[in-house]
């Protein structure tokens, strides 16, 4: 993968980059179009993810918005797309936009979204690719592609096609019925909701998502090598529906005899 450009010198950073005891944490700062993702904001996303991965020192990832979340790809990436989507340069920019969340979610480090606000299309999608999510109660959570239509006022209201795997990360978090009723049938839900279904972890008062995100990652983060290690055989033995559990022993038997003699030799 080619890396991002670097933003222009003059332009205000969108992505804020900070780490908390071994915890990254990424903030997207655009709040005037309530962190709509822009091309500039997509690249922004990925070197920020690829610095936390290349420092040693980071054991967790946490992905947040301040009081908006995502509320998904901006409109000109879509009527860029939707006007010629074979464009050469249309078709990439909304591929920058995948990749913002994508990265997100293959990062070789624990990822937690901490949603406050509206997370919406590609912006549910970024909270989706993370390995767990802490919600506020009134958290928005909808899929966007259908309402697209209807938020135009059009007579014949026409949506958009979802996009990014998005019914294959709704369903990785709620099960096939979630994936139906949001994906399928536009259906919007809140944090308390989400938590229900299985979407989220745990829904909190606005003032304390971030903070109890930071909190439980934390634990991970304090070893990082460790951290490492084991998220990728979480996702391994998790992914496609799970693995048979004595393919799950032999894929944690090495690992494990690692962190062993690691402790042995400290």
């Amino acid at each position: 993968m080619e890396p991002p450009p670097e933003p222009p010198p003059d332009r205000h950073p969108e992505v804020r980059y900070e780490t908390v005891d071994g915890v990254a944490v990424l903030t997207l700062d655009a709040p005037s179009r309530r962190n709509a993702l822009t091309v500039e904001m997509a690249h922004e996303l990925v070197a920020a993810v690829e610095r936390a991965e290349a420092d040693a020192e980071v054991g967790a990832l946490v992905v947040t918005g301040g009081a908006h979340f995502c509320a998904g790809a901006d409109r000109a990436v879509l009527a860029a797309a939707g006007a010629d989507p074979v464009r050469d340069d249309h078709y990439v920019a909304l591929g920058a936009v995948y990749d913002a969340f994508t990265r997100v979610g293959t990062v070789g480090l624990p990822t937690i979204a901490a949603v406050r606000g509206a997370a919406v299309g590609a912006g549910l999608n970024l909270a989706l690719a993370t390995d767990l999510r802490l919600v506020s109660h009134t958290a928005r959570l909808l899929p966007g592609f259908v309402q697209a239509g209807w938020r135009a006022g059009e007579k014949a209201p026409r949506g958009i096609h979802p996009g990014g795997g998005h019914f294959t990360l709704l369903q990785r978090a709620g099960g096939r019925e979630t994936a139906a009723a949001m994906g399928l049938f536009a259906e919007e839900v809140d944090g308390d909701r989400a938590v229900a279904l299985g979407v989220a972890w745990a829904a909190y008062d606005d003032e304390v998502v971030l903070g109890s995100a930071l909190a439980l990652a934390g634990r991970v983060a304090r070893d990082p090598q460790l951290a490492r290690r084991m998220v990728a055989s979480f996702r391994r033995e998790t992914a496609s529906g799970g693995l048979p559990w004595e393919v799950a022993v032999e894929l944690e038997r090495s690992p494990q005899m690692w962190s062993l003699r690691r402790r042995h030799d400290a």
